[in-house]
């Protein structure tokens, strides 16, 4: 299913006059607005190929129906995401469960929907049907090096997969560690996983990076290889300038200062991107901001502030993605929110008054740090992003035109009710 150009515009009209009120009071507010829509305009979110699908949890999946059957069904469903917003024009892949064998028809396809493909995503957390050596004890760590062996070649594979395809990122993400004390030497597993990744590493092309993304907990749950920040930036600077940490809002524990981390990563030139998601308990893959929009928000104050610090190009100079997994709602309204969210966060950190808040800082006036930020948090920020949404071809209200132009429906027509996304 492909949505019109017309339809999307015969919505619009219906919200006009609304989003002409709404924008001139933005507008009369804010002298700057104008800048802050060119650049909301150039911020486009990665789609992960995984999240298309109904998630679960290992008690049960529950299927909505029209769920994607195949690699090309997962594009256009992002392509469908893309109409909509015009902000969600890359997709991420996850290998093996997205290979295909016609890498110029996928290639073609993704254009025709407005999509690049953004960072590749290797799987050595689970095992593949015909797989020689089981992960159930590590694989980058595994005490037996055919088991290392075979999952650096898979993660090499992946590499080649993503030059075919036109990504020049890898993200890898280990489910190794330990369930019991004394079940692992921690240091040999250390050493272990940075060997294999710098083999990987040998291998990615010259203009490729690599994100080493960390987790605390799960499947693991006495020690995790990779488990924090910190470790993960221990192995980029031990592999070298192409590797850099990735950060899921979701893998930390409970309460951490993830806008001290971004801030921190940014400073050393080793924030490699993000899995936006949101949490109430750990890694619970929630639609982003619906539990801690504020904090959300936090954390794009430090990357503008950071990023305009180092002269990165917000649209460019990281990775942004999504990875998210819920099981009671449609994903592609799941996607929607989530990405809406963070839009709306990215703006009310634009929006941060720099010069007041540093005069504020160096004068130690802590109650006007956060009047500063709160002012920008507090904003109504929904008729900007809305705007720039509209300029860019967008839909003024996407979720309210999915539900109009009945698109779940209209999927489990073309696709069937017991349909199950491939890799879930």
């Amino acid at each position: 299913m492909e949505i019109e150009k017309y339809q999307i515009a015969a919505h619009n009209q219906q919200q006009g006059n609304e989003q002409k009120h709404r924008f001139g009071f933005a507008a009369s507010e804010h002298p700057q607005i104008e800048n802050i829509i060119d650049q909301l305009i150039k911020f486009q979110i990665g789609i992960p190929s995984w999240a298309l699908g109904t998630g679960g949890t290992r008690f049960g999946r529950f299927s909505g129906g029209g769920e994607p059957r195949s690699l090309e069904e997962k594009i256009e469903d992002i392509g469908l995401l893309h109409q909509l917003n015009q902000c969600s024009g890359a997709v991420s892949l996850h290998i093996p469960w997205d290979t295909t064998q016609d890498y110029e028809a996928i290639k073609k396809l993704a254009k025709h929907h407005g999509l690049r493909f953004d960072a590749m995503n290797s799987n050595t957390f689970q095992d593949q049907p015909n797989q020689a050596y089981s992960y159930k004890f590590g694989s980058l760590q595994h005490t037996n090096k055919a088991v290392r062996k075979q999952a650096i070649e898979h993660n090499i594979e992946v590499i080649r997969q993503g030059v075919a395809l036109g990504s020049e990122a890898l993200t890898v993400w280990l489910a190794d560690g330990s369930c019991f004390p004394g079940q692992l030497n921690f240091r040999k597993a250390f050493q272990n996983t940075l060997e294999s990744l710098e083999e990987i590493y040998a291998a990615l092309p010259a203009q490729w990076k690599i994100f080493v993304e960390y987790k605390a907990f799960e499947p693991n749950f006495y020690s995790t290889t990779v488990g924090d920040w910190g470790q993960s930036l221990l192995y980029a600077n031990k592999l070298g300038p192409k590797a850099y940490t990735l950060v899921d809002l979701g893998h930390h524990l409970p309460n951490a200062n993830i806008e001290q981390i971004v801030s921190l990563l940014l400073m050393e030139g080793k924030l490699g991107g993000f899995h936006f998601n949101d949490s109430k308990y750990g890694d619970d893959d929630l639609t982003a901001g619906s539990m801690k929009p504020y904090q959300l928000f936090l954390i794009f104050n430090e990357l503008v502030e950071g990023m305009d610090a180092k002269g990165i190009d917000h649209a460019t100079g990281l990775g942004w993605m999504i990875d998210a997994s819920h099981n009671v709602k449609d994903p592609l309204e799941d996607l929607l929110q989530s990405v809406e969210a963070i839009m709306l966060a990215y703006a009310q950190a634009l929006l941060v008054d720099r010069k007041a808040l540093v005069i504020a800082q160096q004068e130690n006036d802590v109650a006007r740090c956060q009047e500063v930020l709160q002012q920008a948090f507090r904003t109504d920020v929904r008729a900007i992003v809305q705007e720039a949404r509209i300029r860019s071809g967008g839909a003024a209200k996407p979720i309210q035109l999915y539900r109009e132009l009945k698109v779940r429906e209209n999927l489990i027509a073309e696709r069937g009710m017991k349909t199950i996304a491939i890799g879930l």
